[in-house]
């Protein structure tokens, strides 16, 4: 829109309507983060594509994310981005730590964090919903 305006002024012509110009920038938004979705939703189609027969499989990975349903693990080798839930860590009942966003285990005090590695199976590859599940290993 910017340069389309500039090379209108530089034209000579007067100046654009306002009204036009916002329609057109919010339409142009809107589009972008369409096509930003879009473009995460195939790639992440295709990580659980990738991933499907490589169920039971070891990787080891960085953890990405931590909620209080579990903590997202990123495997190192290939980036694929899958979910270890809160109840499949055994060994403690783990909590939530909203200030520190990181899951505290209550008897034991482990402590899973982001940027902390793991070693990780995967559990699911489910392709409608484009998820990733994942167990801790040993």
């Amino acid at each position: 829109m910017v340069h389309r305006l500039l090379e209108s002024y530089l034209s000579g012509s007067t100046t654009a309507n306002k009204e036009t110009i916002e329609e057109a920038c919010h339409h142009s938004s809107q589009r972008e983060i369409l096509a930003t979705k879009a473009e995460r939703d195939s790639v992440k189609y295709m990580q659980v594509k990738f991933m499907q027969d490589k169920i039971d499989q070891a990787f080891e990975g960085v953890i990405s994310g931590v909620t209080d349903r579990g903590i997202y693990v990123e495997i190192i080798e290939n980036k694929c981005e899958g979910l270890v839930r809160v109840s499949e860590i055994k060994g403690d009942y783990y909590n939530y730590d909203n200030e520190n966003h990181c899951l505290v285990g209550e008897k034991h005090k482990k402590v899973y964090q982001l940027g902390g590695t793991v070693s990780v199976a995967v559990k699911k590859a489910d392709l409608l919903k484009r998820q990733l599940d994942f167990i801790l290993v040993d």
